[in-house]
This record gives C-alpha cells, structure tokens and sequence, in this order.
C-alpha cells in the first residue's frame, strides 16, 4: 500500500516496461496447520515480531481463533458463548498482542470481540446494531469495522478505547459504508469505501478529527476502488477495476497522488497490506486461475513466490495476507485437495 502523481496510463506503461520479477532464493517459507484444524488453516494478521493470528475450521467447518508465536508455538483460543455457523474469527492485532474479530453466537447473531494478550475477553455491538464485525485495531486500542442497522443498512465505525463509539457515513453512499479490511493507522485515520446507487465502490479517509476525503482511483469502472489497507504515513493501498473481471493494485499516497501496478503475466493483482516503508504483499492469479504470492519493495521490484505444496488447480496456489517492516508475509495455501494451510514466507 504509496506514493505516485501518474495518470492510469503512464503507470501502466512505467510499470509493465521496469517491474522486476525475481525469485526468492533469499527467503524461506515455514508452512503450518493449528492442531485440530480439519478444513483449513487460515492466518490472517502478522504484527512485527513475527506473531500471527487467524482462525482455523474443524470437521464441521466451524471456526475457531488461533495465535502463533514467532517460535512456532500456537494457542487455540473461542470466545465465550461463540457458536452458530461462524465460530471465533479474529481479523487483526495490533503491537501490544490485542486481538480483534467478529463471532456469532448460538443464534447466529455476529458480534465484535477483542482479547488482550492475557487472554480476556471484551464483546461488543455497536448500539442500535443487528450486526458488528471488527477488522482493525491500531496501536492505541482504537477499532474499525462495519455495522448494520435494524433497516440492514451497513456503516462503518470507530470505537476508541474508551469504548466510546462514533458511526461513520459518506455522503453519497446510497447503502451505507464499509470500513474494509486493515484500514485504521495509528493517527487514527480510518481507510474505507462506500458504494454508490449503481453499486460502484468508492474510496474515504476520515482523518480523527472527523475530516472525511473521497477518492477514486484513475480509470476506476464498477466495482470501482476497494480499499484494503493503510499505513502509518497515510498511504493507502486496494484494488481498482478495469472492467468486472480485470483488477489492478492500486496506491494512492499521502499527498494523494496514485501508482497502478499489475505482477507481469497476471490475469488480476491484489494487495494484502502496505508496510511503513511503502512495499506491499498481495497476491495474483494467472491464466489458469492459479493464485501465487508476491512482494512489491518501494522501488517497484517485485518479488514473486509459492507456498511449498500448494496446489496447480484452479482456485488453488498461495494467498498472502499482510507484511511486517522487516519483510515477514504470513497467509495460506490451498492444496491439490482445496484444504487450506498456513505459511510464514521470511528473510
């Protein structure tokens, strides 16, 4: 997730003529699966010191919250009260080891959690809401994530740590907001889209003050721009939408200028996060729908890779999910039998 004042098509030219693809002879990949895992193992959030957090499916595909030191050795973890069809799903954690996620309940009704390195549990639903799902927490306890109301309109929120709440909406956003995946820095800028009366994605930043920007990225069609990620410094990473089937990385920096990129050979190219230095992870998938991992350093060398035994098939390959400043890429591969497993790719 940068920085970058080209229109669309000079940075598609740029980046096809001098993106660098190279091999990971330099790096190594630890795969993995939680004890019990019977239907996959699935990371989903990497903090610097190498620890990972997700969620893994027993034999009856219910989730449940896992916790992977840097020395390998895992913590199996469910909210109290956690049932339904969803189970414990933890989404991000940030430095201080607190966890955050979403569970339903034996009503199958979802509900916010967090848990503190000491293994407490906090539950939550944003008042007024039939619905809350966490999918960021930042360094100071403060949370993103997206409710819906009694109508089943979503907004997006923020709970600071205090618990107090503040429901976020964009002008113009026919059904709401949605705060999407990794998108709460620790100046508390919130990173998120809304969708239009068309169904067309748009991107925002609401700053902490409340100060809310749109954007779209160049040559945006619908679906329009996902936002997926930001960083310390402001920048924001997602995909846009050439068409309905073909997607490029975009990053927009902090003073809003935009860089698409695509890896060299890719049928389509999503980010997982971006750094503080300015590299993101993501992954892409070929011709054959096979998806692979890749790294993109500030300078645009872009770093391809695939988790050892992952599968060839449609649908199958290497997922990457976030990246640490030091270059640590956690996230999952799907075998030639569709079962998930983790993966820890590191320098």
């Amino acid at each position: 997730m940068k920085s970058r004042i080209l229109t669309l098509f000079t940075a598609m030219a740029l980046f096809a003529a001098l993106a660098i693809t190279v091999p990971t002879s330099a790096q190594t990949i630890t795969t993995f699966d939680v004890p019990g895992a019977v239907n996959g193992t699935f990371p989903f959030m990497v903090i610097p010191n190498g620890t990972i957090t997700g969620y893994y499916q027993d034999a009856g595909f219910l989730n449940h919250g896992f916790l992977r030191a840097p020395d390998g050795t895992i913590t199996t973890f469910d909210v109290p009260g956690a049932g339904g069809s969803t189970g414990t799903e933890p989404i991000s954690m940030n430095q201080a080891g607190t966890i955050v996620g979403y569970y339903s309940d034996a009503s199958d009704t979802i509900h916010g959690f967090l848990r503190d390195r000491k293994g407490s549990f906090t539950t939550f639903d944003v008042p007024g809401s039939i619905r809350t799902t966490i999918f960021n927490i930042n360094p100071v306890g403060t949370v993103a994530g997206i409710y819906r109301d009694a109508s089943n309109v979503r907004h997006g929120y923020v709970r600071a740590a205090n618990g107090t709440v503040r429901s976020v909406d964009i002008s113009g956003g026919s059904f709401g907001t949605a705060c999407a995946a990794t998108c709460l820095n620790p100046a508390g800028t919130l990173a998120g889209m809304y969708f239009d009366a068309s169904g067309m994605y748009h991107g925002f930043l609401r700053t902490a003050d409340g100060t809310i920007t749109t954007f779209d990225a160049p040559g945006a069609v619908n679906p329009g721009t996902w936002v997926l990620s930001i960083n310390p410094g402001g920048a924001v990473a997602g995909i846009v939408w050439y068409s309905a089937s073909v997607d490029h990385v975009y990053m927009r920096s902090s003073d809003s200028s935009f860089t698409t990129f695509h890896v060299p050979g890719a049928a389509g190219t999503e980010p997982g996060t971006i750094n503080p230095g300015g590299a993101t992870s993501g992954d892409y998938f070929d011709a054959s729908g096979v998806y692979h991992g890749f790294v993109r350093t500030a300078d645009g060398t872009i770093t391809t890779f695939d988790a050892p035994g992952a599968g060839t098939g449609p649908g199958q390959g290497t997922i990457s999910c976030c990246l640490t400043p030091a270059g640590t890429v956690p996230g999952s591969y799907i075998d030639a039998s569709n079962v998930s497993h983790g993966f820890v790719l590191s320098r």
